[in-house]
């Protein structure tokens, strides 16, 4: 047999052992996407071997919140961030989460410190005021910032999931289900984040909780007034009757209306929220980049007289022109 036959052969080995590795890995990860959209969270740990009580646990232990330890003065923001913080789907409750975004920046710090003195150069209140600044933005200001889209994003998939779920609902006490079971067929019919929640909504009245309080904290939990419509509309259907299913259709199409009114004025104002992002983002990235890749840039001139006061003016108009922008670009439908 010729050479050219051979590597003839071994070529078309190669191609088929490629197109068969390539067909492995394509069908490996299909079938891996449509079984995690196919269930949610809650039932993934009940498939697991848990009970629904120790998934209920598990779901619980991951939301506990800082707001109800927090001192009054204080408990607003961290009502915000516990809102964030479940809107992110992170599997960390906010206590901890909270205790590392303040121990990383007092870790970077004293790293960056001892770095510093192992270089015998000398220290200044300007060069520890310039590492304390790098050590606050790496880490917590840019892990804010990502927690913070992750939060928007989840926080958008839930409400466009919310219709859907609604006409879910509807379709069930449409078949005669009582709430209760048409509640309990979002926890299987629905993917995450919607899933889940209502899988804790419907283990929490399971345990002995009232349905309006679940919702209600449901509904506090993410801080979305389509949900708080959906839980007044319940109560007010409980208290003094009439066609449940009608008046949730009626709200689903409501919210759909508002959800184009929104997107609608999302589009009008996607380049005004773009340019606002950039002028956030882009000073705190190209500060941190510059001093990781060449700190003497920052740590050369941070002798100098003028640089303290220059850099504190110049943290005080990013922080006036941080909430300015989001000020204007924070529109109310």
């Amino acid at each position: 047999m010729s050479d050219s036959w051979i590597k003839a052969i071994v070529l078309v080995c190669v191609f088929g052992a490629v197109l068969l590795a390539v067909e492995t890995l394509v069908a490996w990860f299909t079938a891996s996407r449509a079984h995690g959209q196919a269930i949610n969270l809650r039932l993934k740990l009940i498939g697991q071997g848990k009970t629904r009580g120790e998934a209920l646990t598990l779901l619980r232990e991951s939301r506990i919140d800082l707001a109800s330890s927090a001192p009054p003065a204080f408990r607003p923001l961290a009502l915000r961030f516990d809102r964030m913080v479940t809107a992110s789907r992170i599997r960390m409750s906010a206590g901890r989460l909270f205790g590392l975004l303040l121990i990383a920046p007092a870790l970077i710090f004293v790293i960056l410190i001892l770095l510093l003195i192992s270089s015998e150069s000398a220290i200044s209140f300007a060069r520890v005021l310039l590492i304390a600044t790098f050590a606050i933005t790496v880490g917590s200001g840019i892990p804010l910032m990502l927690l913070r889209m992750q939060a928007t994003r989840g926080r958008r998939r839930i409400q466009e999931q919310f219709p859907v779920a609604l006409d879910v609902f509807v379709r069930g006490l449409r078949a005669g289900h009582p709430i209760a079971a048409a509640l309990d067929l979002l926890t299987v019919e629905m993917p995450d984040p919607i899933g889940t929640e209502f899988g804790i909504v419907v283990d929490e009245v399971t345990y002995g909780a009232d349905l309006r309080d679940a919702l209600s904290a449901m509904a506090d939990r993410w801080d979305l007034e389509d949900m708080r419509m959906f839980v007044v509309s319940l109560s007010i259907q409980s208290e003094t009757g009439g066609n449940l299913a009608e008046i949730l259709e009626n709200l689903s199409r409501v919210i759909r209306e508002r959800a184009a009114m929104m997107m609608k004025v999302r589009a009008l104002s996607s380049e005004g929220r773009m340019t606002a992002i950039m002028l956030s983002a882009l000073p705190v990235f190209a500060f941190t980049l510059l001093f990781l890749f060449n700190p003497r840039f920052y740590l050369d001139v941070a002798d100098d007289p003028a640089f303290v006061p220059g850099f504190v003016v110049l943290l005080l108009l990013y922080a006036v022109g941080f909430f300015t922008i989001r000020r204007m670009v924070d529109l109310k439908v």
